[in-house]
């Protein structure tokens, strides 16, 4: 059966400066390469956190996730630093590593998109739009339905961009992963 990506054991060391190097893109792309207000953040850092939860599991994409967002608020703060957010970066990469990691069976390309949709808009809806607006209410004592009004459309029109993205970046990189890091 040929599939989208075959997951075999990847060493410890491998999982380690893999690890190393998708912290590092995810602090880059999240506090230098994106557009970040008050209220909302548009950016292409959910690529590295996705790839953590893909490659690496649940467990390692929680921790990459949760140390991008404690280190780029402490080394790059946009204000205050509010724990709420590392909460809320913590459950984007269980819910991207639970619904995409797969030992075993490859994925097929049908598999891949449904699981990418389903976790995208699981993390866009829990964590970016209700997660997130409740810590902005908190943080600015705003009314929640005003945060959520202005978060809600932008964060819907990321779920399209952020499956076509990672899909085709799987693709792109699929020669690349079995080469360097599956073998």
């Amino acid at each position: 059966m040929k599939g989208v990506f075959f997951m075999q054991t990847i060493s410890k060391t491998k999982k380690m400066i893999l690890s190393a190097l998708l912290l590092a893109i995810t602090i880059v792309l999240s506090r230098f390469l994106s557009i970040n207000t008050p209220l909302l953040s548009i950016g292409f850092s959910f690529v590295p956190m996705i790839l953590s939860a893909i490659w690496l599991g649940p467990k390692y994409a929680c921790i990459i996730c949760g140390l991008a967002d404690l280190i780029g608020a402490l080394l790059f703060p946009f204000g205050t630093y509010f724990v709420g957010f590392t909460i809320s970066a913590i459950c984007k990469g269980l819910i991207y590593g639970l619904v995409l990691y797969k030992k075993g069976e490859p994925l097929t390309n049908k598999q891949l998109i449904i699981r990418l949709i389903i976790a995208c808009v699981l993390v866009v809806g829990i964590v970016n739009i209700l997660m997130d607006a409740t810590w902005l209410v908190i943080m600015y004592d705003k009314a929640f339905l005003a945060v959520l009004s202005v978060r809600i459309v932008p964060q819907l029109i990321m779920i399209p961009i952020q499956i076509v993205t990672i899909f085709v970046l799987i693709k792109l990189l699929k020669p690349v992963t079995d080469k360097y890091l599956f073998c």
